[in-house]
């Protein structure tokens, strides 16, 4: 809890995993205050559950079923004492929108290497 109020979060691969007619969150780095308690060591990246209704939990599954579509955490924050992760559905990248991107990317190194060079 006090890591999140630090701001202590990493959603940067990040994804919810469902199994069983449950949801875990996977890959969230919360990493513990330096101040914590040496006795209770716990792991930055450990698996956490998620408590959605049935509702929530059997649109999700339907969406993540569809090929090409994951379930990722896009916001954690605060609602009184309680905090809310914000789920939505993401679609995977096509190959022509990677490759575009590789173009781009190639392009901003090479104008950094001539900037240098200047």
């Amino acid at each position: 809890m006090k890591s999140l109020r630090a701001s202590k979060v990493n959603l940067t691969d990040t994804y919810v995993f469902i199994k069983n007619g449950e949801a875990f969150l996977i890959g969230t780095n919360i990493t513990p205050l330096p101040s914590a308690s040496t006795h209770y060591v716990t792991d930055a990246r450990r698996t956490r559950k998620l408590l959605l209704n049935h509702r929530e939990l059997s649109k999700l599954e339907e969406g993540v079923n569809q090929k090409g579509h994951t379930c990722v955490c896009t916001a954690l924050y605060w609602k009184g004492h309680l905090i809310k992760c914000e789920i939505a559905l993401a679609k995977g990248k096509a190959s022509y929108d990677k490759r575009s991107d590789d173009k781009a990317r190639d392009w901003d190194r090479q104008k950094q290497r001539i900037m240098r060079h200047s």
